[in-house]
């Protein structure tokens, strides 16, 4: 199968094969991470700027590496060092950035849809790292791909979502592909955090009390309460947050004995998930870290053509 979009942008525009191929692509490029000498000439000669206007640790990090292991020049620009401080626009940005003549431009900004306004003024492929809370594509096929490794299939697993739903790019993402996939996802949270008609985005399940969700839960991915995003405060205290919609050894027993527990990063430690979750055997966070640079391997090359890998 030929991969026929010029960017990436939100999972809802890739149907369930090309999430295959970007799953299985990632898979092989695995084998280039356990390498001795982590490279290869795949991309070489290609031209990758990675535009963050938000922070980031691991997204921006892994697509860097990503990039360096199949040999492209990457470039990685932050707003506090760019024209942005100066009044720039976006537009203006991405159009000087263009003279420049880059393939790809992997941006994080905190505007939802700020990707489609910018795929529509430039001729390179984009990417998107994150746009406000609309989506985070590469996170969910990097969850998507570290739920596969546990149980060999997405269809037809419970998949919990746990958090502020209300303003989680990851957990749009997350629901718009395993549903395409086949799984059922349960979502819960502070009412305040849950959006009307969450059952529209696919197979979703509004749950009111997180012990409904995780019931024989097969996987529990658990979000960051997202304040930078709500503008003003929608619960009373990070401890009674905890109390009610916090993961912990008790609550945890409800799901399957087998279950997976997720969570996309940063960790705020006993407020969405205890130091005894967290660093338990049922956590798979840092094998979803992991799995995020063959996934963003994977994107990139597919976006430049999907050439020879060596």
């Amino acid at each position: 199968m030929v991969f026929r979009h010029k960017h990436i942008i939100a999972l809802r525009d890739l149907n369930k094969e090309e999430i295959e191929l970007l799953l299985s692509t990632a898979e092989s490029m695995r084998e280039i991470n356990g390498r001795d000498i982590k490279k290869v000439p795949t991309l070489r000669g290609k031209t990758i700027i990675n535009l963050f206007y938000e922070s980031s640790t691991r997204t921006r990090t892994s697509f860097e590496i990503a990039g360096k292991r199949l040999s492209a020049d990457t470039v990685n620009i932050a707003p506090s060092n760019s024209s942005a401080t100066k009044g720039e626009t976006l537009a203006d940005t991405a159009l000087n950035l263009l003279a420049m003549k880059p393939d790809i431009i992997v941006m994080r900004h905190a505007v939802s849809g700020s990707h489609y306004f910018l795929a529509n003024k430039v001729n390179c492929s984009i990417i998107n790292a994150g746009d406000g809370a609309h989506e985070h594509p590469s996170q969910g096929l990097l969850d998507m791909l570290t739920i596969k490794d546990k149980f060999g299939r997405l269809d037809g697993l419970k998949v919990a979502i746990v958090g502020d739903i209300t303003h989680s790019r990851v957990a749009r993402s997350d629901i718009q592909g395993l549903t395409k996939m086949g799984s059922q996802i349960f979502v819960a949270g502070p009412p305040t955090m849950v959006p009307p008609g969450v059952e529209k985005l696919g197979n979703v399940v509004a749950c009111g009390t997180m012990k409904e969700a995780i019931q024989d839960a097969d996987v529990i991915i658990m979000l960051r309460i997202q304040q930078e995003r709500q503008g003003k405060t929608l619960m009373p205290n990070t401890r009674e947050y905890s109390r009610y919609f916090g993961l912990n050894p008790v609550n945890l027993k409800l799901a399957k004995p087998d279950a997976l527990v997720m969570h996309p990063g940063p960790i705020n430690r006993g407020v969405e998930m205890s130091s005894y979750v967290v660093d338990g055997p049922q956590s798979h966070i840092l094998k979803q870290v992991e799995n995020g640079v063959a996934v963003r391997m994977a994107m990139l090359y597919h976006v430049c053509g999907g050439g020879s890998v060596e």
